[in-house]
């Protein structure tokens, strides 16, 4: 989960409908349940605005799936329900949604900075990053899969571009849209052969030196990584499962709870 995105979501209908039914409540554990009388169908208003954000803009879903990680390994919310349905919108997994979370009163630039693992890291940067969360490197091979959606900057990937060992057709293509100076904001996708398909065709790149971030070729580079970057490769199956279990154990990474937090009225903002 390391690339570069940007996006804007804009949902004003939804935020302010969810808030109207979800104020003043207060538990002290997520449930699968929580919201079962005060607002039975959030799920469904919920589908329906990813529905519409998604098909809008296509990035919208990976740019969604990323602000689950973020929250997650800062403040987990309500963007791991929205991620649930993104998944699914994208043929991913499906997974058992415990809800309960509020959205913190405070934001911090340096804990994201410093708790979300860079484009550039080594394997075992990527593995002590994940073992500080709680994640076995299996979980993280899981997790980091989630880069068979969406797209990364030109200023991300272009030391690996130039100085590392890229797939030729690849490079060629890349080179043309990522310069060696410029373009920096230029966008491609972190998977080339399926970029808006939630499957296994991430680690099959990884195998043929199609990995776009240094941190993504890591996993499959003659590393303790290789064995289950090669599993995922031949056993769709097995990447969904394990990815949908990685994600149900990051939204509990201390989720806020009962009077901890807010639920906010407008998601850009505390109240």
């Amino acid at each position: 989960m390391a690339s570069s995105y940007s996006s804007s979501l804009h949902l004003p209908t939804f935020t302010l409908w969810l808030w109207l039914f979800l104020t003043g409540m207060a538990s002290a554990q997520l449930t699968n349940n929580f919201y079962a009388k005060t607002c039975p169908n959030f799920r469904s208003v919920i589908q329906r605005a990813v529905n519409s954000a998604v098909s809008s803009e296509a990035r919208m879903g990976a740019s969604l799936l990323r602000l689950h990680f973020h929250d997650c390994f800062v403040n987990a919310s309500l963007h791991f329900i929205i991620s649930f349905f993104i998944s699914l919108d994208l043929g991913g997994p499906s997974w058992n949604v415990a809800v309960g979370r509020r959205d913190s009163t405070t934001a911090s630039l340096s804990a994201a900075n410093s708790n979300i693992p860079g484009p550039t890291l080594s394997l075992s940067g990527l593995i002590t990053a994940f073992s500080n969360k709680g994640f076995t490197a299996k979980e993280m091979v899981a997790l980091s899969g989630s880069h068979t959606i969406g797209q990364a900057r030109c200023t991300t990937f272009r030391t690996r571009l130039y100085n590392e060992n890229v797939n030729s057709s690849l490079a060629t293509s890349l080179k043309a849209n990522c310069p060696s100076s410029g373009g920096d904001n230029n966008l491609s996708p972190l998977d080339p052969t399926s970029p808006t398909s939630f499957d296994n065709a991430y680690f099959k790149n990884l195998q043929i030196q199609k990995g776009l971030l240094h941190s993504d070729q890591q996993l499959f580079s003659g590393g303790s990584t290789d064995a289950q970057v090669n599993t995922y490769s031949s056993n769709s199956a097995t990447f969904l499962t394990d990815f949908a279990n990685a994600m149900v154990k990051m939204s509990n990474l201390s989720p806020l709870t009962g009077s901890n937090g807010q639920i906010r009225s407008n998601c850009r903002k505390t109240n």
